[in-house]
């Protein structure tokens, strides 16, 4: 193998090219992208986020997140609350609306993880899963 695709870390940076144009072709109706799914996906999984934190998990710049929370909350996806620890805090929440649509795209978002990993069976594709997340979860 040469050139290009015997480097891993090329085929990586393809392989999320590619995952980001397939999401935000199935995202393109609802005026959102992919930065703003990975926010309500991650607020999904939690009762709520200071930005700050939303910014260092999702590996996003502050000001985008501050953007991005401001696109959702004129959906009515996301809100932000008086944080119950720190009153001068806020927490950004997923409204019931945010749900909503979760559930909505969730077969459209299997359909594009499914056209993306064609190639692979069952096996290998929680093979890669389980490798991504290794290394995904690494500092």
């Amino acid at each position: 193998m040469r050139g290009l695709h015997a480097d891993t870390g090329y085929l990586l940076y393809r392989l999320g090219q590619r995952s980001g144009q397939l999401f935000n072709t199935f995202l393109q109706e609802s005026g959102l992208r992919l930065r703003h799914y990975a926010v309500l996906r991650f607020l999904a999984g939690s009762e709520g986020s200071l930005q700050r934190e939303l910014s260092t998990r999702l590996g996003y710049d502050p000001s985008a997140i501050v953007g991005l929370v401001d696109d959702l909350e004129k959906l009515g996806f996301a809100e932000r609350r008086p944080s119950p620890d720190d009153r001068r805090s806020r927490i950004v929440v997923l409204t019931e609306s945010g749900r909503g649509f979760l559930r909505d795209t969730d077969e459209a978002g299997q359909r594009v993880t499914n056209e993306l990993l064609g190639p692979l069976d069952p096996a290998e594709r929680a093979g890669l899963h389980a490798l991504l997340l290794r290394v995904a979860d690494r500092p």
